[in-house]
C-alpha cells in the first residue's frame, strides 16, 4: 500500500506540474492581450459612463431652463403653475425640432435605441450607425426636455453603443471582440444612469449580449463598475428612489398575492408594448393617407402630448416624481389608475410618434402605479394577511419593467439597487417571473424583440434562426465556371419552370425554396428590368447552405460557452 500511494502521489504531482507549465504558457501567450483588453474595456466603460452621465445632465440642464425650474426632480409639480400655452407649445417646438433632425439625417426618420443594438450584436459584428446614433441620441435629448414622456436608457445605451463601435473601427476588432466591446459599453451607460452596476452588467449580458459566456463577463463587470463610479462622483451614492420605511411581506400568507400581482403586471406589459405598436402603426397609415411631410409627425405627437399635460403634467419626461409618489404611498387608488392609463397613452403616443427615447423608465412608473393600486385592493380585502401597500408597488415596478425588457434577472437586480431595499427580494422574484412568463407568450420576448420582428429581423427564436440572414447567396454558390458547378442546361431549365433567387438574397430566403421544391440546387440570377432575361451566376447547393450554416452555429455555440 505504501509503494502505491507514493506512485499515486508522484503522479499527481507530475499532473500538477505539467498543469501549471501549461497555464504559465497560456499565461505568457495571452496573458499581455488579456490584459490590454481589459484596459480597454475600462477605457471604454469611463467613456460610455461618462456620456450617459452628460446625456443626463444635458436633459437636466434644458428641462431646467425651458420650464423655469431648478428642481428638475419635481419638474410635474412645478409644470401645473405655468400656464397652459407653454406646456402646449414645448412639446410641439421639440417635436418639430426631432422632426427635422430625423428627417435630415437618417434614412426613415427613426430614433436608434436598444433594439437597434440588439440586433447590432446578433448581425452586424457588435456595431451601429454611428452618425445615425449620434443625432438620435440629440433626438432624445430634446424629446425628454421639451415633454416628451419616454426614458433615457435607451438613448443612453445606444449611445455607448456607438461610443463601441468607433472604438472597434479604430482597433479593427472582430466579431466576437466587437460584441464584447458593445456589451461593456452597454453595462458602463446603464450603470452610471442609474447607479446600478449589478444590474449595468447583467443587462448587457442578458439584454442585448443574450448570453452569459464566461470571456465576457470580466471585462463587461469592470466598464460597470467604472460607470457607477463615475456615477457616484457626480451625483453622490445615492439611489434614484427613497422608500420611507422598510417594507415587510407577510410571508407565506401573502405570496399568493404576489403572484397574481405578476399576472396582473404582465399583462399591463404586454397592453403598453401593443399600445406603442398600434399607435406606431396608426400614425404610419394616417401619415401616408394625408401626406404629411415625415418632418412633421414628431410635431404632432408633440401637439397631443402638451393638449393632455395641459390637465396631466404627471406624463412629463421620465416620470420619476409619480414613481416616487407611488413607491411612498402618496397616491389614492384612483389616482394611480388614472395615471397608469394615461402613462400608456402619453409613452404610445410618443415613440408612436417617433419622438424618441426609451421604456424602461416608462415601465418602471406604470409598474410602480399597478402596483400601488393592486395593493390598495389586496390589503383592504385582507387587512390581517397583508403588508405595506407600497410593497406592491415595488414588486409591481420590477415586474413590469421585466416584462417590458424581457430581462428579469437584471430587472430584478436593478429594482433594489434603484431603492436599495433588498428585503422584499422573495416578492419581488415571483411578480416579475409570473409576468415575464405571460408577457413572453403575447408578444416576441421583449419589446424590443417584437420591434426588430416587426421589421422582418427575427431575433426572436435565437440563432438558429437569425444567422441565415447573415449569409448572401452570392458568397455561398458556385459560381457557372466552378469545377464542380451545376450543369448550366438544368439551370436554366429550372429558370424557366420559376425555380432561381437573386444573388443579393441570403440564406433566409433561399432555405425555404429548397424545402418546397426539393431541389438539390437552386440557380443563382441576377434580375434586370421586366424586359431583360435574367442573368445566370451559378448555383446554390443544399449542401453548402448547410455546410455554411453548422459553421456559424459552431462559431456561436463556441462563443456562447467560451
Amino acid at each position: 500500500m505504501g509503494s502505491s500511494l507514493k506512485s499515486w502521489l508522484t503522479q499527481g504531482a507530475g499532473q500538477a506540474t505539467r498543469q501549471c507549465a501549461t497555464a504559465l504558457q497560456v499565461l505568457k501567450s495571452r496573458g499581455p492581450s488579456q490584459i490590454q483588453f481589459w484596459f480597454i474595456a475600462l477605457v471604454l466603460g469611463i467613456a460610455a459612463g461618462g456620456a450617459a452621465i452628460l446625456f443626463r445632465l444635458f436633459v437636466e440642464r434644458l428641462q431646467s431652463l425651458l420650464y423655469g425650474t431648478e428642481d428638475v426632480a419635481r419638474l410635474h409639480s412645478f409644470a401645473a403653475s405655468l400656464d397652459w400655452w407653454v406646456i402646449l407649445l414645448l412639446p410641439i417646438a421639440g417635436g418639430l425640432t426631432v422632426g427635422i433632425l430625423l428627417d435630415r439625417f437618417t434614412n426613415d426618420g427613426r430614433v436608434r435605441s436598444v433594439a437597434e443594438v440588439i440586433e447590432g450584436a446578433a448581425l452586424n459584428e457588435g456595431r451601429v450607425e454611428v452618425r445615425r446614433g449620434l443625432v438620435s441620441a440629440v433626438a432624445s435629448m430634446i424629446t425628454l426636455s421639451t415633454g416628451g414622456s419616454s426614458g433615457r436608457e435607451g438613448p443612453v445605451v445606444h449611445l455607448g453603443a456607438v461610443l463601441s463601435t468607433m472604438v472597434c473601427r479604430l482597433i479593427k476588432a472582430n466579431g466576437i471582440t466587437g460584441r464584447d466591446l458593445l456589451g461593456c459599453a452597454v453595462a458602463a451607460a446603464v450603470a452610471a444612469s442609474f447607479n446600478a452596476p449589478i444590474a449595468g452588467a447583467l443587462f448587457a449580458l442578458e439584454v442585448i449580449l443574450r448570453h452569459f459566456a464566461v470571456h465576457a463577463f470580466a471585462p463587461i463587470v469592470i466598464a460597470s463598475v467604472a460607470g457607477s463610479v463615475l456615477s457616484r462622483l457626480t451625483f453622490g451614492d445615492v439611489t434614484n428612489f427613497v422608500l420611507p420605511v422598510q417594507n415587510a411581506l407577510e410571508f407565506y400568507a401573502e405570496l399568493p398575492a404576489f403572484l397574481l400581482l405578476g399576472l396582473v403586471c404582465g399583462f399591463v406589459a404586454v397592453v403598453l408594448m401593443r399600445s406603442i405598436f398600434w399607435a406606431d402603426t396608426l400614425a404610419t397609415n394616417l401619415q401616408a393617407r394625408m401626406n404629411l411631410p415625415r418632418a412633421l409627425r414628431p410635431a404632432v405627437a408633440g401637439a397631443l402630448l402638451g393638449i393632455i399635460a395641459i390637465w396631466f403634467p404627471h406624463i412629463i419626461g421620465v416620470g420619476y416624481e409619480t414613481t416616487s409618489a407611488a413607491l411612498t404611498g402618496g397616491l389614492l387608488f384612483h389616482e394611480a389608475v388614472t395615471f397608469a392609463i394615461l402613462k400608456v397613452i402619453a409613452v404610445a403616443i410618443t415613440i408612436g410618434g417617433r419622438m424618441g427615447g426609451g421604456v424602461f423608465s416608462p415601465s418602471l412608473m406604470l409598474g410602480a402605479l399597478t402596483g400601488l393600486a393592486f395593493g390598495a385592493v389586496a390589503t383592504s380585502l385582507f387587512p390581517t394577511m397583508s403588508g405595506e401597500g407600497t410593497l406592491y408597488a415595488l414588486a409591481g415596478m420590477g415586474a413590469v419593467a421585466a416584462a417590458v425588457l424581457g430581462a428579469p434577472i437584471s430587472t430584478t437586480l436593478i429594482v433594489f439597487e434603484l431603492t436599495g431595499d433588498w428585503q422584499t427580494g422573495l416578492a419581488v422574484m415571483v411578480a416579475v417571473s409570473l409576468s415575464s412568463a405571460l408577457s413572453s407568450r403575447m408578444v416576441d420576448r421583449s419589446f424590443f424583440l417584437t420591434q426588430l420582428e416587426r421589421r422582418n429581423v427575427h431575433l426572436a427564436a435565437g440563432p438558429q434562426a437569425y444567422l441565415l440572414a447573415t449569409f448572401r447567396v452570392a458568397n455561398i454558390m458556385r459560381p457557372k465556371d466552378a469545377r464542380k458547378a451545376a450543369p448550366e442546361d438544368e439551370c436554366w431549365d429550372l429558370i424557366r419552370e420559376g425555380t432561381y433567387i437573386d444573388g443579393n438574397a441570403t440564406l433566409e430566403q433561399a432555405m425555404p425554396v429548397f424545402e418546397t421544391t426539393g431541389q438539390s440546387f437552386i440557380p443563382v440570377v441576377t434580375l434586370g428590368d421586366e424586359n431583360a432575361p435574367p442573368e445566370l451566376w451559378g448555383a446554390l447547393f443544399q449542401v453548402d447552405a448547410l455546410r455554411a450554416m453548422n459553421r456559424a452555429m459552431a462559431a456561436t455555440a463556441a462563443e456562447e460557452h467560451s
